[in-house]
């Protein structure tokens, strides 16, 4: 398979540094298609709180692996992996540039690498690991995991409950490392270039606020009614996703609004902090800071710069004139 500009175009970075508005000027230029690599707009009826691309920007911009699963189950990485690969194929054959944006590091390293698809979940090993977590609190269990697969808890950490459960899940019912068992995936084949997105702290910090206000005023309280009255309340999709989790303890009277966007804010800023981290330790990865440039042409514009001069060094020979 080969790249029609000779480089598959990954764009990352933390939640609202820019990634999305700036990818659209870069699809302009380049002539491409965005597939998105952030694991919770792959969630139908989930829009706001995830600060879905509206549909004049989608009508404009071709954009895939959006809306594609309903929130009563987990999409996996290894779905993402078999989808986007299929649908960047089918970019590819239309001779159009296919540009990976997002902030679900998981989602980038399965795409490009693999990602081990894993036995299937044991319904009574995890209700008894879930329990667990209950009870103990989930650095119990990564502590656990720490000691079957250090590398697997590093990359983790001690609050992701979900990975750390099916961590120790596949572990159980296999034997191995699920770290040692990832490494036996399959990479894409295309070279890539990453590009990485990173404000500088204040500044990023700065947007998330706006963001989380942004949301609550076009109405995530009312999408989050509307999850709930079509059955996907007790979800732990919503009830694992930022915004929702909050505006849910909200709706539930377990807190009022205002500790509901504080805690918002406040998760969200974590939640960069863990992008952030996940990204600086990704290999070959060029760093551009959008901070005070808000005319996101300039930025795009020196995106495509350095796809573009990547691109021609890793084009064959047999297709330079």
């Amino acid at each position: 398979m080969i790249c029609p500009h000779g480089t598959l175009l990954v764009v990352v970075g933390p939640t609202a540094v820019g990634k999305t508005d700036i990818s659209v000027h870069v699809a302009r230029r380049l002539g491409g298609e965005i597939v998105s690599a952030d694991s919770r707009l792959v969630y139908r009826l989930m829009d706001i709180g995830t600060a879905k691309p509206d549909a004049k920007t989608r009508a404009e911009i071709p954009h895939h692996m959006i809306d594609v699963a309903f929130p009563d189950r987990q999409y996996t990485a290894k779905e993402y992996e078999v989808e986007a690969r299929k649908v960047i194929g089918e970019i590819l054959g239309r001779k159009r540039v296919p540009i990976v944006v997002g902030g679900t590091g998981l989602y980038v390293r399965a795409l490009l690498k693999g990602i081990f698809e894993g036995p299937s979940a044991d319904k009574a090993l995890r209700a008894s690991l879930e329990d667990a977590a209950r009870r103990d609190g989930p650095e119990v269990l990564w502590r656990k995991l720490a000691e079957v697969d250090p590398e697997k808890a590093r990359q983790i950490g001690p609050a992701n409950v979900q990975r750390i459960i099916r961590a120790l899940e596949v572990f159980d019912l296999t034997g191995s490392p699920m770290s040692s068992l990832e490494k036996k995936s399959e990479p894409f084949g295309l070279p890539s270039i990453k590009i990485g997105l990173m404000r500088k702290r204040p500044d990023l910090y700065q947007r998330i606020e706006q963001r989380v206000d942004r949301m609550v005023e076009l109405g995530l309280l009312d999408e989050v009614r509307g999850l709930v009255g079509r059955g996907y309340g007790q979800s732990a999709v919503v009830r694992n996703s930022l915004g929702y989790r909050e505006v849910m303890l909200y709706l539930e009277g377990a807190i009022p609004l205002h500790e509901a966007v504080r805690l918002m804010k406040r998760s969200t800023r974590n939640f960069a902090k863990r992008q952030m981290t996940w990204f600086a330790r990704e290999p070959d990865v060029a760093w551009i800071d959008p901070t005070g440039r808000e005319d996101h042409e300039t930025v795009a514009g020196e995106i495509c710069t350095i796809y573009e001069s990547a691109s021609e060094a890793n084009r064959p020979q047999s297709q330079v004139p």
